[in-house]
């Protein structure tokens, strides 16, 4: 294990930014050296309030609930600094930061859940008249705290809690293994083509690619990457059918290298998560982690996938034979089977056919910085929050920072925006908590958090010109913020997105309805140099468009689903090699068959690229479509920019955290419980009012 610990620990305070960390936190000053002595330093101190808390005789309780709950609050923190940094900023040392914290990070909070001495203070206080009689929230900590502690071993003998022990150390390494080997797939390929390959391109793209390749000494070329704003247009718009598969091939092998094979960990890793799952009494992994979810099972959520996928697969099999129609009426009777590179292309031109609609032709409406001042804008209406822009320390010259105050002026949150691609930055888009504040004795402290993405960057004089997809995504990742910020937990660890994993995408999917909404469009949907609105009958054409192929979106979305519950319920080491496991999974799910070598599953980082992340509960992107989808249909009756209706959203769900089950506070804000068919009739799988 490499050490980066360079400086005596009774110089570490004074010289490690990461221990006097303020609000902003200081991006400016910190180093991959300083990772290690501080989380040396920080585990050290919460080892110490471990043993103190564990050590507490009944008549010292008071206090005892509050100091469980924040202990290791500013341990968390810079655990979340320095793997953000090795996310955004990746290199050789934040690798090796990352590295040297983990397994330490990893047996302190397996020791945390195990510590024999805390189980017994829990279950001491758990008896106590304070206990018996704690307000509401407070009580759902406690249970909640002691159902982790059953869950995550605490009545297990010895012999098996250092088996535990071991398991979770060796599943953090082997995982990070796994995200490394992703990063650096998708960093290490580049292909440089003339121009005259790139026919059928739209502009930006063409313009992008050769500003690209002349930052990196190919002047007169393009360089094309795995990164989603080239490799998607690539696959949707270009006319070279070869560059096409080159590309899809290409980001097809990220993980298969031969110096960073994923195919290599995915056995151990599922082997690794099965046996704790045995060791702590569960049927699979699955069983193990959906417990304390909406789903409950790995059978119910395969369940729920199934029945989705019934109900899709006839507008699944019609929308297919309608494109090989299409697809023979252009290419001829004897052109080659569509092929997996070629299903985005020929959908696209297909689409143009039948609504004249050209996504590209949105773009010059959606600036970056007019819709973020636009969603800035439909929050103040709908939630009464106010964005501004602020200063603070980034971590890249392109992070942008932001204060959000509630109607009364209170500083409610602060965050930071890092929005386009690097070959230094993990793909993707997501949002993270720094600090968890929320309503404190002396007065309310703010979060902390952050939004990434992988947007269309700016280029040839042009500000970042979005798809309405990437809209999409910045209206999503800023409904998980919303949920960070707004809420008024008073215990940290029900704050926010600490939330069942099958509920927490329902703040951020249901954002996404105001990108379609015209009221909500008006506010945003400018041209970039006239200034002038989104015109109507291109607005009409965006709407008429929407559900078009939405049986093939919903099961591609099924197919990663049901990927991910097989390999954690059903797959058995006997059923052959994990990735031809899944591929024969995903092949149920596709138009066309998947390509025999596909190893989309190796590079499959909600999966495996942490030891739990979105393992067993990638359904939960669906369940929670379900609800938006429902909730949404309250602000259609009432009003999309109606306060009262936003309020009561910000009432029952963004302020409320795990404050309450998922259950309840759903049931709190629609009065009745979700309608599972709401999904269907906004795709238009099926008929209704």
């Amino acid at each position: 294990m490499t050490s980066l610990q360079s400086t005596p620990e009774s110089d570490t305070a004074q010289q490690n930014p990461l221990l006097e960390l303020g609000f902003k936190i200081p991006f400016d000053r910190i180093r991959p050296e300083h990772a290690e002595p501080a989380i040396d330093r920080l585990v050290g101190e919460a080892r110490q309030t471990l043993e103190t808390l564990a050590q507490a005789p009944e008549q010292q309780f008071a206090g005892f609930l509050d100091q469980l709950d924040r202990f290791t609050a500013q341990l968390g923190t810079v655990r979340t600094i320095v793997g953000h940094l090795n996310q955004v900023v990746s290199d050789e040392h934040w690798r090796a930061a990352e590295q040297a914290i983990l397994p330490k990070v990893s047996a302190f909070n397996t020791d945390f859940s195990l510590h024999e001495g805390l189980w017994a203070a829990l279950k001491g206080y758990a008896q106590t008249e304070e206990a018996q009689t704690l307000p509401p929230v407070p009580a759902r900590f406690l249970q909640l705290t002691m159902d982790m502690f059953r869950r995550g071993g605490a009545d297990l003998p010895e012999d098996k809690k250092a088996r535990l022990r071991a398991l979770n150390v060796e599943l953090a390494e082997l995982t990070n293994r796994y995200a490394n080997n992703s990063l650096d797939g998708i960093k290490a390929y580049e292909l440089y083509v003339g121009p005259e390959r790139l026919a059928g391109l739209p502009e930006r793209v063409r313009e992008a690619t050769a500003q690209d390749a002349e930052q990196h000494g190919h002047a007169g070329q393009h360089r094309l990457t795995l990164h989603a704003p080239t490799l998607q247009p690539v696959l949707t718009y270009a006319d070279d059918r070869e560059l096409r598969e080159t590309l899809y091939r290409a980001n097809n092998q990220v993980g298969t290298s031969e110096s960073g094979d994923n195919r290599l960990l995915l056995p151990q890793i599922l082997r690794l998560r099965r046996e704790k799952a045995e060791l702590l009494g569960y049927r699979t992994f699955a069983d193990l982690v959906l417990e304390d979810r909406m789903a409950g099972t790995g059978e119910r959520a395969i369940q729920f996938e199934q029945d989705l996928e019934e109900r899709t697969r006839p507008a699944f099999e019609r929308e297919n034979a309608e494109l090989e129609a299409f697809y023979r009426a252009q290419a001829g009777q004897d052109a080659p089977e569509l092929a997996p590179w070629d299903l985005s292309y020929w959908a696209e031109r297909q689409r143009l056919a039948l609504y004249d609609f050209d996504e590209e032709l949105l773009r010059p409406y959606f600036s970056v910085d007019r819709v973020l001042s636009g969603l800035f804008e439909i929050v103040r209406r709908v939630f009464g929050v106010t964005v501004r822009e602020a200063q603070a320390p980034g971590w890249h010259p392109e992070v942008r920072f932001y204060e959000l105050l509630d109607e009364d002026g209170q500083h409610r949150a602060s965050f930071y925006t890092d929005w386009f691609p690097r070959d230094s930055k993990r793909g993707g888009a997501w949002m993270n908590a720094f600090r968890t504040g929320g309503p404190r004795e002396e007065g309310f402290e703010p979060h902390l958090g952050l939004m990434c993405g992988n947007l269309t960057p700016p280029s040839a004089g042009r500000p970042a010109l979005l798809s309405h997809r990437e809209v999409e995504t910045v209206f999503h990742e800023f409904g998980h913020l919303l949920h960070h910020a707004l809420s008024t937990v008073p215990v940290r660890s029900l704050s926010g997105t600490s939330v069942a994993w099958d509920f927490v995408e329902l703040p951020s999917q249901i954002m996404e309805n105001w990108t379609w909404n015209r009221e909500a469009l008006n506010l945003f949907a400018r041209h970039f140099e006239t200034g002038e609105p989104l015109p109507d009958d291109l607005y009409q054409k965006m709407l008429a468009a929407r559900n078009f192929r939405a049986g093939n979106v919903a099961m591609r979305q099924y197919s990663l689903g049901r990927m991910d519950l097989g390999l954690h319920v059903e797959y058995d080491p006997q059923d052959g090699d994990v990735t031809e496991y899944a591929r024969r999974i995903q092949a149920r799910f596709m138009p066309v068959p998947p390509l025999p070598d596909s190893a989309m599953v190796a590079n499959f980082g909600h999966l495996f690229s942490s030891p739990v992340g979105y393992a067993a509960g990638y359904y939960s992107y669906k369940w929670a479509e379900v609800l938006d989808a429902d909730a949404f249909s309250r602000f259609e009756q009432e009003g999309v920019f109606n306060r009262a209706t936003g309020q009561a959203f910000v009432d029952a769900v963004l302020s409320r955290g795990n404050s309450r089950a998922a259950g309840e506070l759903f049931r709190e804000f629609m009065g009745r419980d979700p309608d599972p068919e709401a999904l269907l009739r906004r795709s238009g799988l099926i008929q209704g009012a």
